[in-house]
């Protein structure tokens, strides 16, 4: 073989084809002349799965295709790491026409013939089907459900353990495909037929001859199936632009038509079932795909263009994989930063050399501290973008993450805010001063201690923070159903103690008064810089604008009580369960404040499922544990904080809704799902009468 250059076609997924001449020795073993071209096969190195593979052996698909296509290359030889294919005369597709450029009506009708065609080729000439396929041959639902399945198993599980922490960080639970496969919903049944399942430009030869126009090659990942699961791959990978995909739906309706009219079937109401799981499929391969891009060659415009990538792929998987939201460029391009940075050097060991370059940048804020030194905070950089998924944890503002640091004595939690953000709800206290002003009053409250403050390329912010869950290994068990007794009890013990925190510390100018009536200006305030949108909403369902919200709120006034520092925002997802005598360990203290005790109990009870005997028992040991400068009339007030809260999840809840904000945060899918019982509450607490010209139709669709 003297010659040797790229095949022109991409040569599949899982392999790298070559053109080379045969040589006398090799042509005589194969029964070819000497010097005839062939397509060599070489199977990648750690290939990326990207479909879903029904059959290994690809010669004998090949054969059967044959039959009825006779152009398709021939396996000559095949062996487990490489194969040898007759040549095929052509130009790729992607060649002359590529990705997102309209194609021309006589090609897109010559493609529609050949995905047609393979309806020809007899199901007893193909290899026989791997076990767990649908019995039934028509069974379009039971073909989509054991696609999704398969796709969870040959795409998603194999690469998970190197990228799952990635897509955590992006907002993907390794639940998303599993649950789409539970999803499918009942689908006209369609006769199988062999299909291609990869056909697009890079896949497709334009033959020099004319007869036949267009080759298909890569037949790797061939199946059996729905004729429809074709017609919607074909559709997504061949990037057509928008605008052209009803000429090839039409095209491939005429040319099945003529081969099998019942495959037609169905075909307005289920392709869009095939195309949601095609790029719901494709998610994974895609961020895969660019984020081994970086380890190509790391520049700017590398890591734009994979930023643009998998910003793509994530808005066009959004849908059909249920996520709750998709981030913006700024956090996927840190996301990808982070991941690439823990790559280690394969020919050294060590870590690779972006992670060798790897600099932060620390805040003298928070100055070294003696346990954890700036060597290891680099560490901790280093492995957060090596972190398995179930360390990642996304929360309303911030990525956490758990990782092991060698020379630490136990994991710690990289801490990152979330770029583009827009929390309507201020924060008025540095979340570092207040967990070291905890830390130095050595009261029993448990609480994250702040290790290091920085910032890490780009312009990326951080803390480290001891890590309080139970094990790194497991997931922290969060009391979403609502306290047990014991907890309940502890809870409020840590709640007492908080008064001991000195406050001043964190907040100089606290604890003048008045703190129920800066309460309301702050609710009056966050209402008037809502969106003009969530403000058209709330006016729609009855909610007042903000003028006439702060004429009702001052008609309440609450007794003034000692004022201590409050965490703000006692959600079940802020409160970590342990097994010692402390039972709870409060997290993410962001929110923290300086005000009236009560008002911190009061929250909790609304942002948390609690029963009246346990409200009622934290209520009880609250009381006796406090001095009573602390709770003097809290009887005839926690119901004003607890009406206050309710009337402020009525907006902040409806602009989740209305701008998608935050809604992959577990706290507020709860919140959002039962809106139409906040607001229904809410209207009536305000004393409002419910509007008879809001679209009742709305209202139904927010229940």
């Amino acid at each position: 073989m003297d010659t040797v250059r790229q095949a022109g076609a991409s040569g599949g997924h899982d392999h790298q084809s070559f053109v080379v001449p045969l040589t006398e020795p090799v042509a005589r073993l194969l029964g070819r002349e000497a010097g005839t071209t062939v397509t060599v096969r070489m199977r990648r190195t750690g290939a990326l799965p990207v479909g879903v593979r029904t059959w290994r052996d690809e010669a004998a698909v090949l054969r059967a295709v044959r039959a009825v296509l006779p152009h398709v290359p021939e396996c000559l030889v095949e062996r487990e790491d490489f194969a040898v294919h007759s040549c095929v005369e052509g130009v790729p597709l992607s060649s002359v026409c590529g990705n997102g450029r309209p194609v021309d009506a006589l090609l897109v009708r010559a493609l529609a013939d050949l995905l047609a065609q393979m309806a020809h080729v007899r199901r007893g000439t193909l290899p026989a089907l791997p076990a767990g396929r649908p019995r039934n041959e028509t069974d379009s639902r039971g073909f989509l459900r054991t696609l999704a399945v398969l796709a969870g198993r040959q795409v998603r599980e194999p690469k998970w353990a190197a990228f799952g922490g990635l897509f955590a960080a992006l907002g993907i639970p390794d639940d998303a495909l599993p649950g789409m496969a539970e999803r499918v919903p009942a689908m006209t049944r369609r006769p199988y037929s062999l299909l291609h399942a990869d056909l697009h430009r890079d896949t497709v030869l334009v033959s020099y001859g004319g007869v036949p126009p267009l080759i298909c090659v890569d037949w790797e990942l061939a199946t059996y199936g729905d004729p429809l699961h074709d017609l919607a791959t074909h559709l997504v990978r061949m990037r057509y632009p928008p605008g052209q995909w009803a000429e090839v739906v039409d095209a491939w309706a005429r040319a099945m038509r003529a081969v099998r009219p019942a495959a037609v079937a169905g075909l307005t109401r289920d392709l869009d079932h095939y195309v949601a799981f095609e790029r719901a499929r494709s998610v994974y391969p895609d961020v895969i795909r660019a984020a081994r891009s970086l380890e190509e060659s790391f520049t700017q415009k590398r890591l734009d263009d994979a930023t643009a990538e998998v910003r793509r792929s994530l808005e066009a998987a959004a849908e059909p994989l249920r996520l709750r939201s998709v981030p913006g460029e700024g956090e996927i391009e840190r996301a990808l930063f982070r991941w690439l940075a823990s790559r280690t050097d394969p020919q050294r060991g060590g870590p690779g050399r972006i992670a060798r370059a790897l600099v932060w940048e620390p805040d003298r804020r928070v100055p070294e501290h003696p346990e954890f030194p700036a060597r290891l905070v680099r560490e901790a950089l280093v492995a957060e973008g090596a972190a398995p998924a179930y360390r990642v944890f996304k929360g309303t503002a911030h990525l956490n993450t758990v990782v092991r640091v060698t020379g630490a004595a136990t994991p710690v939690v990289v801490r990152r805010k979330l770029p583009e953000v827009c929390r309507r709800e201020r924060s008025f206290l540095s979340e570092h001063a207040v967990l070291r002003a905890i830390e130095q009053a050595r009261v029993e409250v448990a609480a994250p201690r702040v290790l290091a403050l920085g910032e890490s390329y780009p312009d990326d912010r951080f803390a480290i923070h001891t890590y309080v869950g139970p094990d790194a290994d497991r997931p922290p068990n969060h009391p979403v159903h609502g306290l047990l007794p014991h907890e309940a009890d502890r809870l409020v013990d840590q709640l007492g103690a908080l008064r001991h925190v000195d406050y001043q510390q964190v907040d100089p100018a606290a604890g003048e008064g008045g703190f129920h009536r800066w309460l309301c200006g702050q609710l009056v305030s966050l209402v008037r810089g809502l969106p003009k949108e969530s403000q058209q909403l709330a006016r729609l369902l009855g909610l007042p604008d903000a003028d006439r919200l702060g004429q009702i709120l001052s008609r309440h006034e609450v007794t003034h009580r000692e004022p201590s520092l409050l965490h703000g925002d006692l959600n079940p997802w802020n409160l970590v369960r342990r097994d010692d005598d402390l039972a709870l360990t409060i997290i993410d203290w962001e929110m923290a404040l300086v005000g009236d005790p009560l008002y911190d109990l009061v929250r909790h009870l609304h942002l948390t499922p609690t029963r009246p005997e346990i409200r009622d028992r934290m209520f009880r040991r609250w009381e006796r544990l406090l001095p009573a400068e602390y709770t003097r009339d809290w009887r005839k007030d926690w119901r004003v904080y607890s009406w206050l809260e309710i009337v402020r999840s009525a907006y902040v809840d409806l602009d989740r809704i209305v701008t998608g904000a935050s809604l992959d945060a577990p706290n507020v899918r709860r919140a959002v799902d039962s809106y139409a019982v906040t607001l229904a509450v809410a209207t009536g607490s305000l004393g409002l009468p419910v509007r008879t010209t809001a679209n009742p139709y709305l209202t139904r669709a927010l229940a």
